[in-house]
């Protein structure tokens, strides 16, 4: 990657850090408590996200392809979607550790829908906050949510399906091709 090239990657990163540098300038009394809570964030990403690439790493390695898309592809009837599901739902981390995983799953031949499907649940049903919610908000909330969760997941995800051009959908499952782990 040349330094153009990685200028152009990084620039919403960079817009963010100079954003802040503008931010902590104009309210100096903030700053101190802005720093902190940057650091915090930056903390917790290098806690979560090793874990999370180790993880991806050897599901790269160890699900052959062919594997997962007869579980996952596009031909994978009900199952795909309800192992999708199962995984985005038993997943631990924050929402940001599901994108490398879904690009892990696209380089594997997951169908689009299963993806997003993956995605949206591990974004809404995940069992440590369903016990949470049941703790702290009551049964009925809980279960009320979830009901309502299920069928908005699967339901956003063919209508993404639908709205998303295929030139993107291309693109995107190219871009996942090129995460840099070798194939079987």
């Amino acid at each position: 990657m040349n330094i153009m090239s990685g200028a152009k990657r990084y620039r919403v990163a960079g817009m963010a850090a100079v954003a802040f540098l503008v931010f902590v300038l104009a309210f100096p009394a903030v700053g101190p408590k802005a720093g902190r809570s940057l650091i915090d964030q930056a903390e917790t990403m290098l806690l979560v996200l090793p874990p999370i690439f180790l993880l991806l790493g050897l599901l790269d390695v160890w699900v052959p392809k062919k594997a997962l898309m007869k579980y996952m592809g596009p031909k994978s009837g009900f199952t795909g979607p309800l192992i999708a599901f199962v995984l985005g739902s038993v997943a631990a981390g924050p929402l940001y550790g599901a994108f490398p995983v879904s690009a892990i799953l696209m380089k594997k031949g997951a169908s689009f829908t299963n993806v997003l499907i993956f995605i949206g649940a591990w974004s809404t049903t995940k069992i440590p906050m369903f016990l949470f919610e049941m703790h702290a908000l009551g049964t009925r909330f809980a279960l009320a949510r979830l009901v309502i969760d299920i069928p908005g997941i699967i339901l956003i995800a063919f209508a993404l399906k639908v709205i998303i051009p295929a030139r993107e959908v291309a693109r995107l499952y190219a871009a996942a091709e090129s995460t840099g782990t070798p194939e079987e």
